[in-house]
């Protein structure tokens, strides 16, 4: 019922999963992934339990094809499971049950494996594989790139409804949004990865201005500017890069280029909100009054 691909990036070290499917909401059933240990995709008629417990053996040492194994003999239903495993390293190994509905099959590549079972067609899981390991770019991108081809091939038999995708790091952050920096699902949809695309670049977006602040306070300064550039550039009229964006370049002395990007949340009626955010700020010692006074005059 579903496609899928579990994948670590070679040069980021980021696991990845993405999934679409004719059923509601996937990304609650296939997708498990914990940075730093690895990342699993349980489809066909799934056990969820496979998630959690396939990443504890990771954590605990467990190869992907021994975890992998170890639980499928405990499974009864295994003959109707598909499932891949990818590690932090970028060991691989998946499964396909002989009782999987056609068109069903898998492939183990390096560092990824992709899935497909109830497909329109055959080959699907091959055709991603090709697709992803010919694709350059950020892993998000090559892991819908595999979902697109899945999709030119037919994908489900019954059409699509719901699609997921999840990127973590290569090791635990600070925080929930650092270490996924992609975490989003459309639950039902007419074309699920169009929506899906969307959602994660501004999640991407959202990923890059939160590791804008450990750049600056890390007195990285050119490589937080270049990050905040990058997301108003590829999103001039949001809101909330701009301001972000603006209270950034005055603190650090570049007033005119600080107006110019605060005119972009300031425009239209929600103005006036940003505006009483920003005279808000310097009660927490983000920015200096003074700094704020001159921005609004």
């Amino acid at each position: 019922m579903t496609y899928s691909i579990v994948a670590r990036c070679r040069e980021s070290g980021r696991l990845g999963v993405a999934v679409q499917t004719h059923q509601f909401g996937v990304g609650r059933l296939v997708p498990w992934l914990e940075a730093g240990v690895g990342a699993v995709a349980t489809q066909a008629n799934v056990n969820t339990a496979f998630g959690p417990e396939g990443l504890d053996r990771l954590r605990a040492g467990e190869s992907p094809e021994a975890a992998l194994q170890a639980m499928l003999a405990a499974d009864d239903g295994a003959a109707h499971r598909q499932v891949g495993i990818v590690d932090s390293t970028g060991r691989a190994a998946a499964h396909t049950g002989d009782r999987c509905i056609a068109e069903a099959s898998h492939v183990v590549g390096d560092g990824f494996t992709t899935h497909a079972n109830m497909m329109l067609a055959p080959g699907v899981a091959e055709e991603m594989a090709t697709v992803f390991e010919g694709t350059s770019g950020p892993l998000w991108e090559r892991l819908l790139a595999s979902l697109d081809a899945a999709e030119g091939l037919g994908g489900d038999i019954r059409g699509r409804q719901s699609a997921a995708l999840v990127v973590v790091e290569a090791e635990p952050g600070a925080s929930m949004m650092l270490d996924r920096p992609i975490d989003v699902r459309v639950d039902d949809h007419v074309d699920p990865l169009v929506e899906l695309r969307r959602l994660a670049a501004v999640s991407n977006a959202y990923a890059t201005l939160e590791r804008t602040e450990s750049a600056f306070a890390a007195g990285q300064v050119d490589e937080g500017f270049d990050m905040l550039d990058r997301t108003r550039r590829e999103f001039p009229s949001n809101r909330e890069f701009a301001f972000w964006h603006a209270v950034e370049l005055a603190t650090h002395e570049r007033p005119d280029e600080a107006r110019a990007a605060l005119a972009v949340a300031l425009d239209g009626e929600p103005g006036a909100r940003w505006s009483e955010l920003l005279r808000r700020l310097p009660a927490t010692g983000m920015i200096d009054s003074a700094i704020t006074d001159s921005l609004l005059d």
